[in-house]
């Protein structure tokens, strides 16, 4: 049975690494087998908890990823390849290795040890702390953008190379990659992808941590927005630093009244998801005991870790394509239509759609945003290539 996943985002600072390392320590203390591991380059989780990596309390284990030695074995032949190939232009070894070394690496091999503790068995639950939401969702889109280019490139590249190879050895005085280097590919890219499989399916979801604020409120709306068009289920927000009411002084009853507002504003823009509340608490709250505390606090009688029960973002009939784009503005949406694919863009975020074959031969007869969902008809007609957009 596959582990429950969750995975926390949100604006640098608003205090998703507490979020996360809270509701890893509550997992462990309701006696759920918990893995806490982080794809944030910061590595604060240990800070957290005041411990290093390893069993932490009975139950919940925390995993720092050694990126050094993952990358050996998950990039090491793409890299000793790249890495000659630069060395037969002439470059020396040392910018060799420097212009060798995967963007976004250690994010990046982070999402494949996680698929790696997944298949193990071992977990009832795995919390991850993720990066910023900028380079969170970067992360997320890119085992389905990596697998539209492999789709289409890697069968052409194993013909090209079988063709070109000679001439490549013996006119350009460079090796060409061989079998070994496609297959890692390959491998590389089949990882990706059931990381994808993993976290879209229906035991994992997405928490947004946000404090009430207008400018992380705004981020945290686009955030929800984006993370539904990649096909990500997001099951909950957590307003974290949220100053108490009652008595107080005129300086801090400003801050009481404005936080009300934006929580109000909050629970109505994430509606019908719930908003859990963590109150400013008078210490930060630092080693497992703390987080213990904060963890009950944060979720109070909700069970944080039942499946997710809302629908896949994504939902395909006989006739319709259904996206969830919650917030997104008419503006904001377009879709183009191009042979078997869907273009759709969502603000600044684009995902390509490759349809199913029993709508690929069909015409779009309707695109329709409406309630924070994107509704896409098909007639029984043949397609054609034009283009379709939303209003």
């Amino acid at each position: 049975m596959s582990p429950r996943v969750l995975l926390f985002t949100g604006k640098g600072g608003v205090g998703k690494t507490t979020a996360a390392a809270a509701t890893a320590t509550l997992a462990a203390r309701r006696g759920l087998k918990t893995l806490l591991v982080s794809t944030d380059t910061a590595h604060s989780l240990a800070d957290a908890l005041a411990v290093e990596p390893g069993e932490v309390a009975p139950g919940l284990h925390l995993h720092q990823v050694d990126t050094q030695r993952s990358l050996e074995r998950h990039w090491g032949e793409l890299r000793d390849y790249a890495r000659g190939l630069l060395a037969e232009l002439g470059l020396d070894e040392i910018t060799s290795e420097e212009l060798t070394v995967l963007p976004g690496a250690e994010e990046l091999i982070a999402l494949m040890e996680l698929r790696e503790h997944a298949r193990e068995g071992r977990w009832d639950v795995i919390v991850v702390d993720c990066a910023p939401t900028a380079e969170t969702l970067r992360l997320l889109a890119l085992p389905e953008a990596l697998d539209w280019h492999v789709t289409r490139l890697m069968p052409l590249g194993r013909r090209l190379l079988r063709v070109a190879a000679p001439f490549v050895r013996g006119v350009a005085r460079v090796s060409a990659p061989g079998d070994d280097v496609v297959g890692a590919a390959e491998r590389f890219h089949r990882g990706l992808m059931e990381v994808r499989e993993l976290l879209t399916g229906g035991h994992a979801s997405v928490r947004l941590v946000l404090t009430p604020e207008s400018v992380v409120l705004a981020e945290a709306r686009r955030t929800l927005t984006s993370l539904n068009l990649y096909g990500y289920r997001v099951d909950a927000v957590v307003a974290n630093r949220v100053f108490p009411a009652g008595d107080a002084d005129e300086w801090r009853a400003q801050w009481v009244a404005a936080q009300s507002r934006l929580l109000a504003e909050a629970e109505e823009s994430f509606a019908p998801l719930p908003v859990h509340v963590v109150p400013y608490l008078p210490a930060e709250p630092v080693g497992k005991e703390a987080l213990a505390r904060l963890g009950e606090v944060l979720y109070g009688e909700a069970d944080p870790f039942a499946p997710p029960s809302a629908p896949p973002p994504l939902r395909l009939s006989a006739d319709e394509l259904t996206l969830d784009l919650p917030g997104a503005r008419r503006g904001e949406v377009d879709l183009a239509r191009k042979g078997d694919e869907l273009i759709i863009t969502a603000g600044p975020y684009r995902r390509i759609l490759a349809l199913p074959a029993a709508l690929a031969r069909r015409k779009i007869s309707s695109a329709v945003l409406r309630d924070g969902a994107l509704r896409v008809r098909f007639t029984s007609e043949a397609k054609s290539d034009e283009a379709h957009a939303t209003g």
